[in-house]
């Protein structure tokens, strides 16, 4: 596997010059940031054979650390694993998540099949249906991992890229195949529960109106107060653990929006009827030990050094970091080591499994990792 990265700050026209992995059937470009369509024409000229994903973001991570108002080009070119793409549209399941999750899968299912790499529109989408069709169809030992795309905070229009399309509604994921392939991953969030746990008592999809038959926002206000008038943004720092029996492990849901008139709050994920919820919150340090939990997860289940490793971690954990959100991308370095390539986004939400003990999930507020290598 070789693999190299740029990054782009848009002063100048974007220069592939010093780029020197080839062009293949076989070669991987991830593009994390805003892609605009001159720039999104150059890489599809240049990489004309080449499997081109990508999405808008939260903010990027790069080799170097965490960054905003870039586009981070990753490029890998796998030695003995090989590549295929599927790419769906929402509208073409009349919103169905998860028949399009099945369909996905049903492109990708090969014998040798290793491992689905998934990017999905951030706000269309409901990231928890999606990975249900996407499992529905994949055997048990074929991991899924990705994330639901970004928009800065502005919770307006997130988009996903191919080589030949950037849009909204639109879900692309990749096939890895091979038995040279390892794959290993982690997610850790950093947060801790607080206060009393509730029942979710009305909730459709990922809109929660009552906890314990009482309205959820006034719930929220009464933990957040003078946050309260920075809704939605506050309650990134503030998102809801649910115990959901059904489920091997708990999830961490994020606000994403909220109804004065209704009185409801809609989550990064959905939100089931019967289960318990807590509020949650964390500090920087808590975060950033997340951070390198997650990848000490992910260094134990693989047998060599990682050769390249996805970061995908969630807005509210930049929100809280603030500058210091460079720390968390150093812990992951850490546990690697210096010869792991990095890259990534801050995401709408977290395709990843606990570990490889574990299924996949989406996960809201957590560092997600996929760490990969060829024998």
């Amino acid at each position: 596997m070789n693999t190299q990265q740029l990054v782009w700050d848009f002063d100048e026209p974007l220069d592939l010059s010093s780029v020197s992995i080839v062009d293949s059937f076989n070669t991987l470009l991830m593009v994390f940031g805003s892609l605009s369509e001159d720039a999104s024409e150059v890489l599809k000229n240049h990489y004309p054979k080449s499997h081109i994903i990508g999405c808008s973001t939260a903010g990027e991570i790069s080799n170097d650390g965490a960054l905003s108002d870039c586009l981070v080009i990753t490029f890998i070119q796998f030695e003995k694993t090989s590549v295929r793409k599927s790419v769906r549209y929402l509208s073409e399941y009349q919103g169905a998540c998860k028949a399009l999750g099945s369909a996905l899968a049903r492109d990708l299912l090969q014998p040798d099949l290793r491992h689905v790499f998934v990017l999905s529109d951030g706000l269309k989408v409901d990231g928890t249906f999606l990975v249900d069709g996407l499992r529905s169809e994949l055997p048990e030992h074929v991991k899924i991992t990705g994330g639901l795309a970004g928009d800065c905070v502005n919770f307006n229009q997130t988009r996903v890229y191919t080589e030949n399309v950037r849009a909204s509604g639109l879900v692309v994921a990749i096939g890895l195949y091979g038995e040279a392939l390892q794959v290993s991953y982690g997610s850790r969030g950093g947060w801790c529960a607080f206060g009393i746990e509730r029942k979710v008592t009305r909730s459709e999809g990922n809109v929660l109106y009552e906890l314990d038959d009482q309205n959820a926002l006034e719930i929220y206000h009464s933990y957040l107060g003078d946050l309260t008038n920075e809704l939605p943004s506050s309650g990134l720092r503030f998102p809801l653990e649910i115990t959901d029996v059904e489920k091997q492990t708990k999830l961490v849901r994020t606000l994403l929006a909220t109804d004065d008139e209704s009185g409801s709050i809609t989550f990064a994920g959905y939100i089931p009827n019967g289960v318990t919820a807590r509020l949650m919150r964390a500090n920087v340090d808590s975060l950033i030990d997340g951070a390198q939990d997650a990848a000490k997860v992910c260094r134990d289940y693989i047998e060599s050094s990682p050769q390249f490793a996805v970061l995908i971690s969630c807005v509210g954990r930049k929100l809280l970091l603030k500058q210091l959100a460079d720390d968390e991308v150093d812990a992951v370095r850490e546990e690697l080591g210096e010869h792991t390539m990095l890259c990534g986004f801050y995401s709408y939400g977290e395709i990843a499994p606990l570990d490889n003990r574990h299924n996949s999930e989406l996960h809201n507020q957590t560092m997600t990792i996929t760490a990969f290598s060829e024998k």
